[in-house]
């Protein structure tokens, strides 16, 4: 990188301390220079000095404040902590020709998943082929046995997939994990881009960026193509667990943003096998509910009858096709960490095609081989419980204790279908503003994609998350992350 001259003075720009490092870095090449698609950034960010960088962040934290974009973060010590959503101002920039990649490589990857659901409910063909371990499947925590046989309406299981994207140090991009119970974070990549045009107006305007405000209404179309029995006008729904939901901004802002009412559970009721919404009109028949409660919770008749959040004889409505869950019941098993190493395979079987995108090596502690691998190199893999998220259940060999890794050991050998081990990827970094300078931190991407009756879409971008601790590879806003707003690039 070429030396600044206001090194070693107080006004020194922000990228003059800036070191791309050994990792695969997102802004600059490997001679320092920044790659071509980012070079008009770059020379915006030589303007800031951290005072002047920082009035911009200062208007960007105002805005999501007032727009109430918060997260609730929940610990030991207390109920839950509202949050205003880390954001870093500089924006990701992806050029076109990857993105195309990206997109045939999703596009490929939740057909596939789709077919597999179909599958795995209904005429089991690839668990008789062996291509994927049935009991990997019948043992997996959010595999539904009351789905069993369900048509579900069009034959769509999972409408909407949030899918982690990591590159490793040469760049090449791999899949990190699948989401597709109730994918969160798309509000933020939304307001992401509003704070981002106001901060760099003319500067966005310049770079050809595609626009990504178009995606409630692209959900609001796949939901209404699933709508069951050819409804033309349905009425659909958002069922949310209730305001004390970490992710209840989300829900709010996806509702208001496609123009359907927000309902709790206590506001539907079922009756004949259709589900009715309470209005003051009284009841309203209700077509298509996109549910953010887990499937554990959804119908206390059918799952845990303690549930206060969920709808009673929901799941009978569901069987009769009256009803669309979006997603559907018992997506979860795709998304199982440890189904998630046959995704390849599965690709291929129902395809007939390669992966575009390939897997992060994956070890599975259940077999012989694999578990025996993962004892003896504690110290260099990742490991990771195939049925937690957000950074949780999951050990980090190379930065934890030797007491952390023996307890690990011990949870891998008594309980080995709970865990997988992955190598420790060196996750790219890209040039993030952390206490008043410019570092290198860690970054995956989760794009969204839509699948309906007609057509699977996505909105060009996605959630990049960023580590915004130093030298951690944990995204997850829970675990100290945050995120960027990601520009594609028109050409």
């Amino acid at each position: 990188m070429p030396a600044d001259a206001f090194i070693g003075n107080t006004e020194a720009p922000i990228t003059a301390t800036y070191q791309p490092g050994s990792f695969f870095d997102e802004m600059f090449a490997s001679s320092g220079e920044p790659r071509q698609h980012y070079r008009a950034l770059y020379e915006q960010l030589r303007q800031f000095t951290p005072h002047a960088f920082n009035e911009h962040r200062q208007q960007s934290d105002i805005f999501f404040l007032y727009q109430g974009i918060t997260f609730t973060v929940y610990s030991q010590q207390s109920e839950g902590i509202e949050r205003i959503f880390p954001f870093d101002l500089i924006p990701r920039i992806i050029p076109h020709t990857e993105w195309d990649t990206l997109e045939r490589g999703l596009t490929q990857r939740v057909m596939a998943l789709n077919l597999f659901l179909k599958d795995v409910y209904h005429e089991q063909r690839i668990l008789r082929a062996g291509v994927v371990p049935a009991d990997l499947v019948f043992g997996a925590k959010h595999f539904q046995r009351a789905m069993i046989g369900i048509r579900v309406p069009k034959d769509i299981y999972v409408h909407i997939v949030g899918t982690d994207l990591i590159r490793d140090a040469q760049g090449g991009y791999f899949v990190l994990e699948d989401n597709l119970r109730s994918p969160s974070g798309v509000s933020y990549m939304l307001e992401n881009r509003q704070a981002l045009k106001r901060t760099f107006a003319s500067l966005f305007a310049s770079y050809g960026v595609r626009p990504i405000e178009h995606y409630p209404q692209e959900l609001l179309h796949t939901m209404r193509s699933v709508a069951p029995h050819d409804v033309v006008d349905p009425t659909i729904v958002l069922l949310t667990p209730g305001i004390y939901n970490s992710a209840y901004f989300e829900h709010s802002f996806l509702a208001r943003q496609m123009g359907i009412e927000i309902v709790q559970g206590r506001d539907l009721v079922v009756h004949d096998n259709r589900v009715f919404m309470r209005t003051t009109r009284g009841l309203k028949n209700v077509d298509v509910i996109y549910r953010r409660i887990d499937d554990d919770y959804i119908d206390p008749l059918a799952f845990r009858q303690d549930s206060m959040l969920g709808v009673a004889g929901l799941l009978n409505a569901y069987r009769a096709g009256n009803v669309t869950l979006v997603n559907a019941m018992g997506t979860g098993v795709a998304d199982d960490k440890a189904v998630y190493a046959y995704v390849p395979e599965i690709i291929k079987y129902y395809l007939g095609e390669d992966a575009i995108l390939q897997n992060v090596p994956t070890y599975m502690a259940h077999r012989e081989k694999d578990q025996g691998y993962i004892l003896a190199n504690l110290d260099k893999l990742v490991v990771k419980s195939v049925n937690e998220s957000g950074g949780y259940g999951m050990l980090i060999g190379p930065h934890a204790s030797r007491e952390e890794r023996e307890q690990f050991r011990d949870k891998i050998t008594s309980n080995p279908r709970n865990f997988i081990a992955q190598p420790t990827v060196t996750l790219s970094r890209h040039p993030t503003y952390v206490e008043n300078e410019l570092t290198g931190c860690h970054v995956d991407l989760r794009p969204y994609i839509l699948q309906g009756a007609d057509r699977v879409t996505l909105v060009p971008g996605g959630l990049t998350r960023v580590a915004l601790r130093r030298g951690s590879l944990v995204v997850n806003s829970s675990q100290g992350g945050g995120s960027k707003d990601t520009w594609v690039l028109d050409a």
